[in-house]
């Protein structure tokens, strides 16, 4: 029998984002409309987390997120606020599966890129440990410093050299792990679908500038730059997602073509993979992974529908995953988040919450 985890990643996890309520639709609304104060808006997304931290620990998870909440995209509001990058509403949203369209809105850069010491996701991840006093783990989510790298963001005019762009991306990466570090963090999780996208023989990253295989180094020097010097008794896991978009997805291709390096050699704690349909391909890139290294996190549960999975089934993938990486250093959750816009996808709250109280329930039969 394998020992329960005390540390994170935890047998039973969770990507980060949850369903907004009706209510919290609602107040933004107003918001929007000018109908409520930041204020008033404020008041009714604390409510919402509290709900929430109080839901994830009674299914049982041993860590907890604040469902970004305040957020309305899992990416673009966090690195919209760092010194030399804006939000900006573009001419056409991404495109994903099935020629949907995404809500348009993206960053871009306009200066020199550094963290801003005053960003409010700090100040908002001090009053979500507040609230989870002690309860739980309370989980950060950022966006990976890598999610700066794609196309149409890096203004060549202020960066003529992608690599003294990368040297200020991680040096601000490295000012803001310390600041979620200083303000009590010690779960933070890094998502990247650029990664990912790295992988996906679909998408053409050859266009005379730049190969793949220097991307893929690239993105792997910049994680772990950003990781050089952190704290000890800070855990780091990444994300890696082919899109979540309202249940539809942006791209697929399995691991293989950056296990080789980055499965090998990044140096995170944890890796939350994406494998609830075949478009992540098999377990075989897994074997990249070192023994005794980082810990792969199963997404065998998918986010995108509410039935959920046979659980035989479930079983029996992790026993299969297992023939790559020691069942030990192995733990499940969904494939991805159940809101990572806050569209969310196409499932009942009351799905969500099964979900997550069915991942707690099979990591216990598994691991106990």
């Amino acid at each position: 029998m394998t020992k329960t985890l005390t540390k994170a990643p935890f047998r039973a996890d969770h990507v980060g984002s949850l369903l907004r309520p009706a209510n919290l639709h609602k107040a933004r609304k107003e918001f929007k409309e000018g109908v409520i104060s930041a204020a008033q808006l404020r008041e009714v997304e604390t409510q919402e987390i509290k709900r929430i931290v109080d839901k994830q620990i009674e299914v049982g998870l041993e860590l907890v997120s604040d469902g970004e909440f305040r957020r309305r995209f899992w990416h673009t509001d966090f690195l919209e606020h760092l010194n030399g990058i804006e939000g900006y509403v573009p001419e056409v949203g991404y495109i994903f599966n099935g020629d949907e369209e995404t809500e348009r809105y993206n960053v871009r850069n306009t200066g020199k890129v550094s963290f801003n010491s005053d960003h409010p996701h700090v100040k908002d991840f001090i009053e979500f440990n507040e609230i989870v006093a002690g309860r739980a783990v309370a989980k950060q989510t950022i966006p990976s410093p890598n999610q700066l790298f794609n196309i149409g963001i890096r203004d060549e005019s202020i960066y003529p050299d992608i690599e003294e762009y990368a040297n200020d991306v991680i040096q601000a990466y490295r000012d803001a792990i310390q600041a979620f570090y200083d303000a009590g963090c010690r779960y933070l999780q890094l998502d990247d679908v650029y990664i990912a996208g790295l992988s996906s023989p679909d998408i053409p990253f050859n266009d005379g500038a730049y190969s793949r295989e220097y991307l893929i180094d690239l993105a792997l020097r910049v994680v772990n730059g950003v990781l050089e010097g952190k704290p000890e008794d800070l855990t780091v896991t990444t994300h890696l997602c082919r899109g979540n978009y309202r249940s539809n997805w942006a791209f697929e291709g399995s691991y293989a073509l950056i296990a080789p390096t980055l499965f090998a050699k990044e140096k995170v704690n944890g890796f939350f993979l994406e494998y609830d349909d075949d478009r992540s391909g098999d377990f075989k890139p897994l074997e990249y992974i070192p023994n005794g290294g980082a810990r792969v996190v199963l997404g065998l549960i998918t986010s995108k529908r509410g039935e959920l999975e046979d659980k035989d089934a479930i079983l029996a993938r992790i026993k299969e995953a297992s023939q790559y990486v020691p069942l030990e250093q192995l733990c499940l959750s969904p494939q991805c988040g159940f809101a990572s816009t806050h569209h969310g996808n196409l499932l009942t709250e009351d799905e969500q919450w099964a979900k997550l109280k069915y991942i707690v329930d099979i990591a216990k039969e598994v691991w106990s």
